[in-house]
């Protein structure tokens, strides 16, 4: 759906009261929301358009936005640790996922990560995304429908093990949000296509130091690379301007890495520096 659509039963509506704070609904036939000043019926929210403001029944006007999906993952009623919208943008970006592309996820979790990769592959793409766990995998198919008013074709949710589903896929992209990504290292080589990015998230350090082990062991990755993002919101009044007191601090660290392929001899033998 596009950001200037009304709005229709099914959808995620954000609802921002004259202080700012905001509210997560999905529109429900029949139902109201209640909060301290008073209610405004669903009903009355489909139909309006992204950016009306209405009144509720005590007169506090309530504006009307469709949820970006930084809003929606960081609102949404979820299972599972989300990977936060600060960490998705640098996973898209030193991934280098583009549309067409398939993209294997270990690690669905809430979904949040999936529905970003959704949208980075476009229609022409494909996300397969695997869990260990029944009830993230119910979870997350429940709210990325939410997010989109319908569950998007180029997702396939999976219930089972990561190593088994990599050994009947050929992605051009590995992402894992998963606690002991290393022995899958050697196996993600073999299958990932030539040339592919393979990232992974992970919380701790001991953990990076294993799953960067087991890169440099396979000798086979390049421009590996291990960060962490910060975001940290300014305040701005005026001339007044600092940073604020509170800030997303670390979430976890990204480990990006390039596969290549091992030297091939040629009639002249490989070549020399």
């Amino acid at each position: 759906m596009l950001s200037g659509d009304l709005f229709s039963f099914g959808d995620a509506c954000l609802l921002y009261d004259r202080k700012g704070r905001r509210y997560l609904i999905d529109l429900i036939e029949g139902v109201s929301f209640h909060y301290h000043r008073g209610l405004l019926a669903h009903g009355d929210i489909v139909g309006t358009a992204p950016g009306t403001t209405l009144a509720s029944t005590l007169g506090a006007p309530l504006t009307l936005m469709r949820p970006r999906l930084a809003d929606y993952t960081t609102k949404m009623g979820r299972g599972a640790t989300i990977v936060y919208p600060k960490d998705i943008g640098a996973i898209l970006t030193w991934a280098d996922i583009a549309p067409g592309m398939t993209v294997l996820e270990a690690g669905t979790g809430s979904g949040a990560l999936t529905m970003a990769l959704s949208r980075a592959v476009g229609s022409s793409g494909r996300v397969i995304s695997v869990d260990v766990r029944e009830d993230h995998h119910k979870k997350a198919r429940k709210l990325i429908g939410g997010f989109f008013n319908e569950f998007p074709p180029n997702i396939e949710l999976l219930v089972g093990e990561f190593a088994d589903v990599l050994q009947e896929s050929t992605p051009d992209r590995v992402v894992l949000d998963m606690p002991e990504p290393w022995p899958h290292v050697p196996a993600i080589v073999e299958r990932m296509r030539l040339g592919g990015t393979f990232c992974c998230y992970l919380p701790t350090v001991p953990q990076v130091e294993k799953v960067r082990a087991a890169m440099e062991e396979t000798r086979r990755f390049i421009e590996v690379s291990s960060f962490e993002i910060m975001h940290r919101e300014w305040a701005v009044s005026g001339r007044s301007v600092r940073p604020e007191h509170r800030m997303v601090g670390h979430t976890g660290f990204l480990t990006v890495g390039r596969t290549f392929a091992p030297l091939r001899k040629t009639a002249r033998g490989p070549e020399r520096d």
